[in-house]
Parts: structure tokens; C-alpha cells; sequence
């Protein structure tokens, strides 16, 4: 046989496809010419888990790619990686003169078969192999090893191109994957000023701009809808990692038996339904900020693998074992008081400490009502560009004031939710706020009047400022705007509360 000849058309076969199944099935029907082979595999060692990994399986009508995955112990290990225990090029009459052999063939049910086995390297480094099966035992002689070994070259470099190309795959889908997650974050961010950052802020921006630099935690406290994660934005785009992820996570919106997923992403079959693997929040996060809302939400348990993550940077996928280091800034904001619920046993005090490292307290919009105008004209602008209202409308001085003169129990999100409802019903000429005067001020005002005289009792207290909210949101419990997002509550929960009090609900109720 000419040797040459042979290198020359198994190289041209072996080179023949990018995708490896396809470029092991033209050099297997071309090998087995010469040599009496059942199934050829290529196969890669993965250092990271211990195991020889089988890429994909050729016969002689098909190939298929494979991710079958063999676990080696340190013997095995030894066998597969050194070529003092065994030499890089292997002729075996019989798969159980080697462990590593019968697992491979165990992979495949086809026990009794003999085996050739090649380690491919680069440079001396261990890059992985191809075997060739023959069923039956004694099928392979020494002139069929030496034409084996001449496949050497051409699958090294096969094998090494193909793992080169298969991580630019997966990078490649994990920045689209990135820019398809972040450019919905950034969506939501598109003023590039604070409102109140001179008048009602000016403190909150000025604590914010000082701790922007450093890479210490930050707590945000203030009621729901003050803009607490506004703030945290900000403080990102004025810190060193503003050209990193900002990656917020809403602690209270997911379900107990989903956060460590979502926090801290999953491996292939790591439980039922994990089809592929899937980076966390926190891995999103990397060399970014990851803003923790309402961190007060966060079950006990889940509490103490957050402590574990700030204390020591390190991440572990749900059901994988190697360990992920992060370079991440951590911003939490909550609503609630959590000294109170430390006192409950519902916070873990160290938790507390590791992010009150530098608290900043967003004061509600009753206490700032200077920013009121200049939000009122700012959600103007942008809920009439979301509406396609050109060009937009004017507000009334009397409007201003009737705005100035409420007490905003949904602080700004209640505020952009009324000038969004008002939009919808503007039908020409300047926002009067008719609607909103009729219905939220004037039970407002009577609240403070009938308060001047008797104090209420908590009931009554209660009674007046749930039927309030629900005149302000004509009795819709649900969804954006609604009544449970400017209370803070569940929909379950409200509604419930309602029906304690006697208090009507559903839109049907308000026409």
C-alpha cells in the first residue's frame, strides 16, 4: 500500500466538514477500506469534570453527534492521559484488557469488540482521541495499527478546530443571549436624568455620587414607588463599571422553589425540566451590578447562600460543582423595616450588616413636593411619545396645584400612572385632571378634615385609604397601575381586605 497516497485521501476525507459527525463518517467509510472496523468515535477529555467525552459515532451507514459523558477514575485518568502507563497508540484484542475500553464500549452495548485507541495531542498537550471498534475479539494486527496511527495529524487538527469553533458558537450565543437581556433592561432606563436631582434629590444624588467609585454595597431604603432602582442605576452609570451589566432582580416576584435557579443559574439536568444550562442572575451580572429589589422578600434559605455569595464572591451553578467567581457591585433596596424584621426572625442580621454598609434613604414625593411639577411635565413627554400623542399636551396652573396639594400615597409610580390614565382620556386642549380632583384629592381632603376633629380608629384609617386608592384606580385590582402594585400587595390579599371592609371592587363597580 502506498502510505503517502493513504495520508494524502484520509487527511482530504478527515477535513472534508466543519461539523464533526459529518467529518468522522467520511474518514471512517474510507478507513474501513483498509481496516475491518464496526464504529469509529472522536472524543475529547474535559478537565474540569474528570470524564472522556464522546463527541460523536460513525458506522458504516450513519454518524451522529453524541455528549455522552464517562466519568474516569484517577486509574483511568492515568490510562487515558499518560503515555508512561499507556503509549499514545493502543491495539487492544479485547476490551477487557483496559477499564477505560469497556466503559467506552458499555456506551454503546457492543462489549466484546476489539479496540484501537489514539491520544491526540498538541505540543504535548493532551487534546483527546479517536477509537476504532471491530466486533469480535483478535480482529485488528499491527499493520492495521500503524495505518491507524496515520490518522494522527489530520484528527488533531480536526479535533482542536472543531472545539475552537464550538466555543465561538457558544460565545457567541451567550453575547447574543446578554444583548437580547440587557437590551430590555435598557429599555426601562431611558431617561438619562434624575428628576429632583436639584430640588427634592439633591442629598440622595450627592450620597449616591460618593459611593458610585468604591465597590461597597448599598442599601436603598424608602417607600414603594420613590424610584428606588433609578437611584441604583445611577449609581452604576457614575461608577467604574458603568460599560458592565446592570442586572436587577425583584426578590419578592419569585417563586421560593425557582430563586436559586434564577440567582444562581442551573447545569443540563440539574432537575426536572432543565433541558440546557443557564447562567443566573448573578453570573449575568459579572463585572457589572446586580440590584437586589426588595430584598426583604427573600426566604430565610435563600438568605443564607446570598450571605455566603457576598462574603465570598463565589457562585456554584444549581447541580453543577465548580465553583464561579464573580466581580460584581451588589445594591439592595427594600420598603420595609428590617431591624423589625430581624427582631421577628424574618431577616438574618448578618445579612443585614454585610449590605447596610452604606444605607442611602429616598425620602416619598409628599416630602419633596417641589420635584411634583417637573415629573408631572417629564411623564407628560414620555407617555405621550408611548402613546403617539403629537405634540403633547399642556397642564392647567389649577391642575398643578391640585398635584402639589396631594400627598401621594404611591409616591412617583402613582403619580406616572395617573398623567398615563388622564392621557388615554385627554381629548384635546390642556390637562385639567377633572377625574383625579373628582375622586383621589377630595377624599384626601376630607380624610384630613374629618382628622382635625376626632382621631380615626385603625379600621376607619384603613377603610378610608384602601376606598381611596380604589376611586383612584376605578376598582382595578391587577396589572400595571393597579391597586396591589401601588399598595404593595398581593392581588389575593387585597382583595380579601376588601371583602373584610365591605369595600366594592371591579371595574363594572366603578362606571
Amino acid at each position: 500500500m502506498d502510505k503517502n497516497k493513504f495520508f494524502r485521501n484520509i487527511t482530504i476525507q478527515t477535513c472534508s466538514s466543519l461539523e464533526i459527525e459529518k467529518a468522522l463518517f467520511c474518514s471512517f467509510n474510507y478507513l474501513r477500506r483498509f481496516i475491518p472496523a464496526d464504529q469509529m468515535t472522536v472524543n475529547f477529555f474535559d478537565d474540569r469534570t474528570n470524564e472522556a467525552v464522546i463527541l460523536a459515532s460513525a458506522t458504516g451507514e450513519s454518524s451522529t453527534k453524541c455528549n455522552i459523558r464517562i466519568k474516569l477514575s484517577e486509574k483511568e485518568k492515568q490510562w487515558f492521559f499518560d503515555p508512561r502507563v499507556t503509549p499514545d497508540l493502543v491495539l487492544l484484542k479485547s476490551a477487557e484488557r483496559a477499564p477505560i475500553a469497556e466503559k467506552f464500549l458499555k456506551a454503546f452495548n457492543k462489549p466484546d469488540s476489539s479496540f484501537l485507541f489514539l491520544r491526540l495531542r498538541i505540543e504535548g498537550v493532551l487534546k483527546g482521541s479517536i477509537t476504532l471498534r471491530a466486533e469480535g475479539r483478535n480482529r485488528f494486527t499491527k499493520d492495521h495499527l500503524q495505518l491507524f496511527s496515520l490518522l494522527k495529524d489530520p484528527w488533531t487538527i480536526v479535533l482542536n478546530t472543531n472545539r475552537q469553533y464550538q466555543e465561538l458558537v457558544q460565545l457567541k450565543e451567550l453575547l447574543a443571549d446578554d444583548n437580547r437581556y440587557l437590551r430590555k433592561e435598557l429599555e426601562r432606563h431611558t431617561a438619562s436624568k434624575i428628576i429632583g436631582g436639584e430640588k427634592g434629590l439633591k442629598h440622595v444624588i450627592s450620597m449616591a455620587a460618593h459611593v458610585a467609585p468604591q465597590n461597597s454595597p448599598v442599601l436603598l431604603l424608602g417607600e414603594t414607588g420613590v424610584g428606588k432602582e433609578v437611584i441604583a442605576m445611577a449609581i452604576h452609570q457614575m461608577s467604574p463599571r458603568a460599560e458592565g451589566p446592570f442586572v436587577k432582580v425583584n426578590c419578592g416576584a419569585i417563586p421560593d422553589t425557582l430563586i436559586d435557579s434564577e440567582l444562581f443559574g442551573h447545569e443540563r439536568g440539574a432537575f426536572t425540566g432543565a433541558v440546557s444550562q443557564k447562567r443566573g442572575r448573578f453570573e449575568r451580572a459579572n463585572h457589572g451590578t446586580i440590584f437586589l429589589d426588595e430584598i426583604g422578600e427573600l426566604p430565610l434559605p435563600a438568605q443564607v447562600r446570598l450571605l455566603r455569595v457576598l462574603q465570598e464572591r463565589i457562585i456554584e451553578r444549581v447541580g453543577g460543582a465548580d465553583p464561579i467567581k464573580l466581580d460584581i457591585r451588589v445594591i439592595a433596596a427594600t420598603h420595609r423595616n428590617l431591624k423589625n424584621m430581624i427582631e421577628k426572625g424574618r431577616f438574618r442580621e448578618d445579612l443585614y450588616y454585610r449590605l447596610n454598609v452604606f444605607p442611602i434613604e429616598i425620602p416619598p414625593l409628599r416630602h419633596r413636593k417641589n420635584d411634583v411639577e417637573d415629573l408631572a411635565e417629564y411623564f407628560i413627554r414620555k407617555k405621550s411619545q408611548e402613546l403617539g400623542i403629537y405634540p403633547p399636551p399642556q397642564i392647567t396652573p389649577a391642575a398643578l396645584k391640585l398635584l402639589k396639594e396631594y400627598d401621594w400615597p404611591g409616591n412617583v409610580r402613582e403619580l406616572e400612572n395617573l398623567i398615563e390614565r388622564e392621557l388615554i382620556l385627554h381629548k384635546g386642549g390642556r390637562i385639567d385632571l377633572k377625574t383625579f380632583q373628582s375622586n383621589a384629592l377630595n377624599l384626601h381632603q376630607s380624610d384630613q378634615e374629618n382628622f382635625s376633629g376626632s382621631p380615626l380608629t385603625f379600621r376607619e384609617m384603613v377603610y378610608r385609604h384602601l376606598t381611596q386608592v380604589m376611586n383612584l384606580t376605578e376598582g382595578r385590582i391587577q396589572g400595571k397601575g393597579g391597586a396591589a402594585e401601588l399598595l404593595d400587595l398581593k392581588p389575593g390579599t387585597l382583595r380579601h381586605k376588601l371583602r373584610k371592609l365591605n369595600i366594592p371592587f371591579g371595574r363594572k363597580k366603578y362606571l
